[in-house]
């Protein structure tokens, strides 16, 4: 049974930053392709950033230069580094796994506030 489970979200101030895991099992990581969404309250569910099997990343405009995404093979997790956040940055953040099948965490809220 694959699951996955984010964690490191929070409450965080303006241009303050940010690290959120995914840690996947009961499958391997690094032959999805993979990538984080985030939700605001009232709002559409909207990728955020995407990393490839082979390791080729994309950003949605908003986050280019601020956040970054990257996967640890040997822990089998995946990570969104986010720097210089923003209040618009706030929302529930999904990481997803995409083989034969799409695979969702839970989420981890992140809250942009002062």
């Amino acid at each position: 049974q694959v699951q996955l489970v984010e964690s490191g979200g929070g409450l965080v101030q303006p241009g303050g930053s940010l690290r959120l895991s995914c840690a996947a099992s009961g499958t391997i990581f690094k032959f999805y392709n993979t990538g984080w969404y985030r939700q605001a309250p009232g709002k559409q569910r909207e990728l955020v950033a995407t990393i490839t099997n082979s390791g080729n990343t994309d950003y949605t405009d908003s986050v280019k230069g601020r956040f970054t995404i990257s996967r640890d093979d040997a822990k089998n997790t995946l990570h969104l580094e986010m720097n210089s956040l923003q209040p618009g940055d706030t929302g529930v953040y999904y990481c997803n796994g995409q083989g034969a099948n799409s695979y969702w965490g839970q989420g981890t809220q992140v809250t942009v506030s002062s």
